[in-house]
């Protein structure tokens, strides 16, 4: 079995009304060795604010020095986001080993689990092999009734924002529905929950006398939020000061119910420092919500998928962007009442970009752009979530995504590479349009400041490039390298990934990309390793020295290989943006070099 093939077994046995209980999770984890019996956790429930609150609570808990494991759903771009151990999602193999144990058991049970009971025991399974000492366990739906509710007394349970929500299966009362999401809440334990409506806290707080459970409350007047930006906010959570990463006034009430969790978890025994907490909170990354994946053009995702996420993203707006107006690339499920959300969001729109949300659930990206319409508000039915983005992109409007978790991590999935795509252009376009005659003289002036440099002084073999179309010419700096008896290396392209830095023979000739490369029969071939000094070009690059490559990622794989060389980004002030989009795996630059500056980045 595979990790596809997995994922794909665990995703035929879908959820239904009727199969509501704990009784099928029970006997498949007791099939397989009980592995929940010899963990400890914190369960974590409610209506909205439940993953932001496990992310914060995993990130200050491995700053604390603890090795964490994250139980979350749904998943946002990556079917292995759900089972994470200090931050890093379980591996396709893994995935692929732990599932075919469980299929066997599964397989021979008579009322089989479904896809959520198949991967709360994979998970489970998963942490006990990670060794791990706390797992951050979010409730699926409900909680009295979810499977995660199979689990003995947590140090902690802990209960987000309580609101109207799958209302035909948790009742149809805010009393019935905090009596589901309370059901967590196991005789003995610990209580959390932040400061909500008075029917909401009079049943959280019967069910603890019941249960003879504390009741622990992050009360509102606790809280008191200082400053904010896109950056990120700082708040006071009983006069102590903190920096939170993630974005909106919820966000904060989601912080004080995590150090209210926090300090439980002291009472109990657990050791996490106050440095702990800052840097956690500080470092905390949680996909998704109110998102800014970009600044120029402003573009952010936002998962929320119902009334209340709705009003929590129109807050955000007002408070992070006060009086303007955006494009909405707007993807809704059809269960969903998207009506008031457009009621609350079309106020803040100057047009809508209507797609349809990769779900059988979806509502048409038609059917939506008619809702809107009916409110005033322009609207077009894009043909697909890419078409979306790249409309987007490509109007250079601000833009808010938001609508669903499925369309979000699909929007997370294909923007950096319409970006890059739009990038490369404009940058590129800049560069052709310099005249003949002022790309000779920019040449000129590039390979002076290269030769007057002491990485070239110091370098006895150095890789460069040869100008295809409007590139800087560093024809000089050959010659003279040669000159000074240097080894001058230069890029061969095989296959489809792989770049080979070969000293050229006597002959020349042209690849398939047009550019005019060594005859590799007549070349020498060196290892990477052996390279002092990379002049590498790129499409774009910014102030920060971020380059962006040609689409073909030649160099983005080559790189990494010269584990001693110093990199030099060689490019005409024209292509510089203001902020280039990198990936992780992209290798910084130790300086750049343009006609007008040489600039040294470490």
């Amino acid at each position: 079995m595979t990790g596809r093939e997995a994922i794909e077994y665990i995703e035929k046995y879908t959820w239904s009304r009727t199969r509501l209980g704990l009784a099928r999770t029970r006997e498949l984890l007791h099939a397989i060795g009980d592995p929940q019996k010899q963990l400890k956790f914190v369960h974590v429930a409610g209506s909205n604010g439940k993953g932001s609150t496990c992310a914060m609570l995993d990130s200050i808990l491995r700053a604390a020095g603890y090795r964490t494991g994250l139980y979350t759903s749904p998943y946002i771009q990556d079917f292995c986001e759900r089972m994470q151990v200090n931050g890093q999602n379980i591996s396709g193999e893994d995935l692929a080993r732990i599932t075919e144990q469980v299929r066997v058991s599964a397989d021979a049970m008579e009322d089989h689990p479904s896809q959520f009971e198949l991967v709360t025991t994979i998970a489970m399974q998963h942490f006990l092999e990670q060794r791990c000492d706390l797992v951050v366990l979010e409730v699926g739906m409900g909680g009295e009734l979810d499977s995660t509710n199979v689990i003995d007394c947590p140090e902690a349970a802990v209960i987000t924002n309580i609101g109207l929500e799958h209302t035909e299966y948790l009742g149809d009362t805010l009393e019935k529905i905090a009596s589901a999401k309370g059901g967590i809440i196991k005789p003995g334990c610990t209580a959390v929950c932040y400061d909500s409506v008075p029917e909401v806290m009079d049943t959280l707080r019967q069910i603890c006398k019941e249960r003879d459970a504390e009741f622990r409350i992050a009360r509102a007047e606790d809280l008191n939020g200082l400053s904010h930006s896109l950056d990120g906010q700082c708040f006071a959570w009983k006069e102590e000061e903190y920096t939170l990463s993630l974005l909106g006034p919820h966000q904060l009430r989601n912080a004080g119910t995590v150090l209210e969790t926090i300090a439980a978890l002291r009472e109990k025994g657990w050791e996490i420092p106050d440095a702990a907490v800052h840097t956690g909170l500080k470092a905390v990354r949680w996909p998704a919500r109110f998102e800014v994946l970009w600044r120029e053009p402003l573009f952010i995702v936002d998962g929320g998928h119902n009334p209340q996420c709705a009003e929590a993203l129109c807050r955000n707006l007002k408070e992070y962007l006060p009086g303007q107006q955006f494009t909405f690339l707007a993807g809704i499920l059809a269960d969903k009442d998207y009506r008031q959300m457009l009621d609350l969001i079309a106020p803040f729109s100057n047009r809508f970009l209507c797609v349809t949300p990769d779900s059988p659930r979806a509502l048409p990206a038609e059917n939506l752009a008619a809702e809107v319409l009916q409110r005033g508000t322009p609207a077009c039915a894009c043909e697909s979530i890419e078409a979306g983005v790249r409309e987007a992109l490509k109007c250079g409007e601000d833009t808010v995504a938001f609508g669903s978790l499925y369309m979000a991590g699909h929007v997370r999935t294909v923007f950096p590479k319409f970006l890059k795509k739009l990038q490369r252009e404009t940058a590129l376009s800049r560069r052709d349009e310099l005249k003949p005659e002022q790309r000779a003289k920019n040449s000129e002036m590039i390979c002076r400041r290269i030769l007057a440099s002491g990485a070239y002084q110091d370098a006895d073999t150095i890789f460069l490039f040869r100008a295809f179309r409007s590139e800087p010419d560093l024809g000089a700096v050959a010659s003279q390298a040669e000159w000074d008896g240097k080894t001058v290396l230069y890029p061969v392209c095989t296959g489809q990934t792989h770049m080979l830095a070969v000293k050229p023979g006597a002959h020349w000739e042209t690849d398939s990309f047009g550019i005019s490369i060594p005859v590799l029969t007549e070349a020498e071939v060196f290892k990477p390793e052996a390279i002092d000094l990379i002049l590498c070009p790129c499409s774009a690059f910014d102030d920060e020295g971020r380059r962006l490559g040609m689409g073909r990622g030649y160099y983005d794989r080559f790189l990494p290989q010269c584990t001693r060389a110093y990199k030099i980004l060689v490019a005409f002030e024209a292509q510089q943006l203001e902020q280039v989009f990198t990936d992780e795996h992209d290798i910084p630059m130790d300086a750049v070099i343009t006609e007008s500056r040489t600039q040294f980045l470490r």
